[in-house]
């Protein structure tokens, strides 16, 4: 089985300098889509060190486009646990306190889960606030999807040898047996996250090296999730630090501003 195309992988010497170019390219983007046809943006965020690091970096960055330009953007999330926005764990409740209280996105197009809801229920409530906000799309098609990877290859909720890696009707499904803490979560399918136009991994530290390594140059019978986001004809793009990405011997771009 042939390797996946690994798409374009950049290296930076610290996390510091990743975030701030990750910003730099979601304000970029951001730009780009808010002045062209369809005037809007619309972007998918994952949790984990994410959070600080978007927060830390992208209000400066966008900045220069002022509330205007954020009135224009539609912001989801990859995956959510299904605990209450007060939470710890909850994506949504930690952007809201770190980030979103920064940029005045309209709260209308900020799209999260109901997480008084059944997981079932979650889902399908997600699901249907996600099509309204994508009218016209079959599948939802987000601008900028940006993920993480776990040590164990898992992106989104969805992972190893799970069955969800084989769903292909619904765009947002329910898991309820995360091995992952807490159980229960609601996370973007395959079909969502290779439909859009743009996809980022980020993946920072020593302990991302050997699956970055299996994801970016194996060739597995059974590839990893994160593997399997192959985006049908947007652009694929990682994000890593050094220490992550000390193990490839694929081509990569060194960035540094030293």
């Amino acid at each position: 089985m042939a390797a996946p195309a690994p798409g374009f992988i950049s290296v930076f010497s610290s996390p510091q300098e990743l975030g701030a170019s990750l910003a730099q390219l979601v304000a970029q983007r951001a730009a780009c889509c808010v002045a062209g046809a369809r005037a809007r943006f619309a972007l998918g965020l994952s949790g984990g060190s994410l959070v600080s690091m978007l927060a830390r970096e992208l209000p400066a960055a966008v900045a220069p486009a002022g509330p205007a330009g954020l009135a224009h953007w539609t912001l989801g999330f990859c995956d959510e646990r299904l605990v209450p926005f007060e939470h710890a764990e909850s994506t949504y409740g930690l952007y809201r306190t770190h980030l979103l209280s920064k940029l005045p996105i309209p709260d209308s197009q900020v799209i999260a889960i109901n997480p008084q809801l059944p997981v079932e229920e979650a889902a399908e409530d997600y699901a249907k606030k996600l099509r309204q906000a994508f009218q016209g799309d079959s599948i939802p098609v987000f601008d900028l999807l940006i993920l993480g990877v776990g040590p164990d290859g898992h992106t989104c909720s969805l992972f190893p040898d799970h069955p969800l890696l084989q769903e292909r009707e619904k765009i947002v499904a329910p898991i309820s047996d995360s091995p992952k803490p807490p159980p229960q979560r609601v996370t973007l399918t395959l079909p969502v996250l290779n439909a859009a136009r743009t996809v980022i991994f980020v993946a920072t530290g020593e302990g991302k090296a050997a699956v970055l390594k299996r994801i970016l140059e194996d060739k597995e019978a059974s590839p990893l999730p994160a593997a399997l986001v192959q985006p049908h004809t947007g652009k694929l793009c990682w994000f890593l630090d050094e220490a992550a990405a000390r193990l490839l011997t694929v081509p990569f771009e060194k960035h540094s501003t030293l």
